[in-house]
């Protein structure tokens, strides 16, 4: 797990190019230690200083991806002394921040670019970002079961999961370390939170039995990727040239192995949904699911 800070360019690249050492804030942290610079999806829109647009002057932008390392190691409050003794002896840093008494300056050092830029969303604030082998060894901790309405651990299916199921947020199944793939999906997208993802259902309706899988994919470098974890047989990270292709294999392997290709392809559905309410039912789930975007595959 890393640290990251989204600044706004042209200011992410400066950083980069190790001509902008020092981040300005309204707000103080006491981290020290590596933190990963984000460029986020937004130009900074105040009207630039002449040198500065010279400093800027045909430099590619990294909108949208976390572009170098570096070590956070001090963190100053800004008194007009500082504002003053930066501006005479520093006048290129000082036009690469917002310099006002009472803000903090974040002094950074040992600025490394990334050879391959990570795409990601980026949040306020500083947060964290997890890396898809890193969030694998978290999954780890989690078994496969239920957790019924009374916060009850269960690691059999009868009857009762379907009447006393409810779904976990993703601290609770941290906690319960319990969680169908329903529940797993959800703390996986707890630590994808700031990738480019996508959650899908799968499922066949039949008047015996409903089968059901959920999983969660990501796109990165002009790759997608099959992350599971709650599948054992399929258990790991699985790479795609396109979804469409992904989605194909998820939908061969679900046919094979937990309908022992004896189907209705007219039963036989998947779709993409988005982040459903915490503590719902099966039913209310299914529902949730179903009006999510249908897959024509």
């Amino acid at each position: 797990m890393k640290k990251v800070l989204s600044i706004k360019e042209p200011y992410a690249t400066l950083i980069k190019e190790n001509q902008k050492l020092i981040e300005t804030r309204s707000w103080k942290t006491n981290y020290r230690g590596k933190i990963y610079i984000h460029a986020s999806f937004k130009h900074h829109s105040a009207k630039m200083d002449e040198d500065l647009r010279k400093l800027v002057a045909n430099k590619e932008m990294n909108y949208g991806k976390i572009i170098c390392e570096c070590n956070l190691v001090d963190c100053v409050y800004i008194t007009k002394d500082f504002v003053e003794s930066l501006k005479k002896n520093n006048y290129q840093e000082y036009i690469c921040g917002l310099y006002e008494e009472g803000r903090y300056a974040w002094i950074l050092e040992d600025i490394k670019p990334l050879k391959i830029p990570i795409e990601v969303k980026g949040r306020l604030g500083l947060w964290n970002y997890y890396d898809e082998v890193e969030i694998m060894e978290l999954m780890d901790s989690v078994d496969y079961g239920w957790v019924d309405k009374n916060r009850h651990r269960h690691f059999d299916f009868e009857q009762s999961f379907e009447k006393n199921y409810s779904l976990q947020a993703p601290k609770e199944v941290m906690t319960n370390k319990t969680g169908v793939c329903w529940d797993q999906v959800e703390l996986e997208r707890y630590y994808f939170q700031n990738w480019f993802i996508k959650t899908y259902f799968i499922a066949h309706y039949d008047d015996d039995k409903c089968p059901t899988h959920t999983f969660l994919t990501y796109e990165k470098n002009n790759k997608y990727y099959w992350f599971e974890h709650s599948w054992e047989r399929f258990k790991g990270i699985h790479e795609y040239t396109t979804q469409k292709e992904l989605l194909i294999d998820v939908k061969k392997k679900f046919i094979k192995y937990e309908l022992n290709n004896q189907y209705n392809k007219n039963n036989l559905v998947i779709y993409e949904y988005s982040k459903p309410k915490y503590h719902i039912s099966v039913l209310e789930f299914y529902k949730h699911c179903e009006q999510g975007k249908f897959m024509d595959i």
